[in-house]
């Protein structure tokens, strides 16, 4: 079909048209560029620099500064005319080969460092935890398999946290220091076959209290000295069953000295006492309560945990628990608070810990779902950051991924 208004030549000659028009402007258009990425950025430019830089600006077509001269130049040449700056002292020769990084590094992580977190529950199967990708609350069996391997890669202390059926739960949180109870069987499982393992256990009614709190309430209070009470109950009988580490995570005042004198008048003077001594009432905590179900049923836990604000605080805290008894003192959560760590460290004598709490742990393992971090490198700088910051114990749920991560690197 031809249209009316044009003839076979006409049509030719708009058809010569539109292809030089094409092609004029495939001409002229931008080529892509004939490098990548990978090419450009895999092992850097290998072409040889000539340390005098002479004549590199010559064909820029404008005039380039250049730093070697005028009255005050920033930048000297060397006896061989090569560009120098006149500096002695270069940091950077330490760092110039991964053997003298190695040699000269001021803080090494170890899973000797480790404290492992392990969630349990009276199951008899794993339960994974939504809000902590990778967490389990585990099963007996599930238990054993997790210490024993942890150990065979240098792990050697654990924490269990129970998750307590709500039928067992009061405001007196008697089943705490039921001897037949759940962690206390769990503890001696392990002790008999991991005799080797470290048992830390911890010391709060949180998990077995149907108020959801740290603490006996009425009328809307925690009552600070009748659950140091049963904090000492809940202590004597941990220790009972084998733990070697009672930690004390409530925030009760004076409980850490109520809690020496207990064990010590039951025979248990070689229980250490690890105090969560500067334990802060965060907004980190919220995936370790989905652990447990043990949010707080009403309010908040404010009037005994401290002031994410204040500093100071923590000294005073430090130094109570330490007069009355403790043997290690605890920061919690970690990487917000690593100026509390830091600042501990500097006033006492007694060794740090560091919660890497499971909002962290958390927010890492979103990031790295979503492909914005690299797990593996993330994980090991934070837990130098601990290391660095002062803490020479580290509480995190990465324990035995970091372990194995350390073993590949042949730590």
């Amino acid at each position: 079909f031809i249209p009316t208004n044009e003839t076979p030549s006409t049509m030719k000659i708009s058809a010569a048209i539109i292809a030089l028009t094409v092609a004029s402007a495939t001409a002229f258009a931008p080529s892509a560029p004939s490098f990548s990425k990978t090419t450009l950025f895999a092992a850097g430019n290998t072409d040889p620099v000539d340390p005098t830089l002479n004549g590199i600006d010559d064909n820029l077509g404008y005039e380039a500064f250049d730093p070697t001269t005028g009255d005050s130049p920033a930048v000297s040449r060397n006896n061989n005319g090569g560009v120098w700056v006149k500096q002695r002292a270069r940091p950077r020769r330490n760092r110039k080969s991964a053997g003298i990084r190695a040699m000269v590094r001021e803080n090494i992580v170890t899973p000797a460092n480790f404290i492992y977190p392990l969630f349990i529950h009276e199951e008899d199967h794993n339960t994974e935890i939504a809000s902590m990708p990778g967490c389990s609350r585990h099963c007996a069996e599930s238990v054993m398999k997790e210490v024993g391997e942890s150990l065979a890669l240098g792990v050697n202390a654990f924490v269990l946290f129970p998750k307590v059926d709500d039928a067992l739960k009061t405001n007196l949180a008697c089943e705490a220091y039921n001897p037949e109870g759940h962690v206390h069987r769990t503890i001696r499982m392990i002790k008999e076959k991991y005799p080797e393992a470290i048992v830390v256990t911890d010391v709060a009614l949180d998990p077995y209290s149907d108020q959801g709190h740290d603490g006996v309430v009425e009328n809307g209070v925690i009552l600070n000295d009748i659950t140091v009470n049963q904090l000492c109950k809940q202590a004597v009988s941990q220790a009972r069953a084998g733990a070697d580490i009672v930690a004390p995570s409530d925030m009760q005042d004076g409980r850490v000295g109520a809690i020496r004198d207990a064990l010590d008048s039951e025979g248990f003077t070689n229980v250490s006492i690890l105090a969560y001594t500067a334990k802060y009432a965060s907004a980190y905590y919220g995936p370790f309560r989905d652990a447990l179900d043990s949010h707080p049923g009403f309010g908040d836990k404010k009037t005994y945990q401290q002031d994410p604000a204040n500093g100071q605080e923590a000294l005073i805290e430090a130094a109570l628990d330490a007069e009355e008894g403790a043997d290690m003192l605890m920061v919690k959560p970690g990487m917000p608070y690593l100026d509390i760590i830091r600042r501990l460290k500097d006033a006492s004598d007694l060794p740090i810990a560091a919660y890497h709490v499971s909002g962290e742990y958390s927010m890492l393992k979103a990031a790295v779902e979503k492909g914005w971090l690299n797990e593996k490198d993330v994980v090991l700088e934070t837990l130098t950051c601990f290391k660095r910051a002062g803490a020479d114990i580290i509480l995190t749920y990465y324990a035995k991924q970091a372990a194995q991560w350390m073993k590949e690197d042949g730590y």
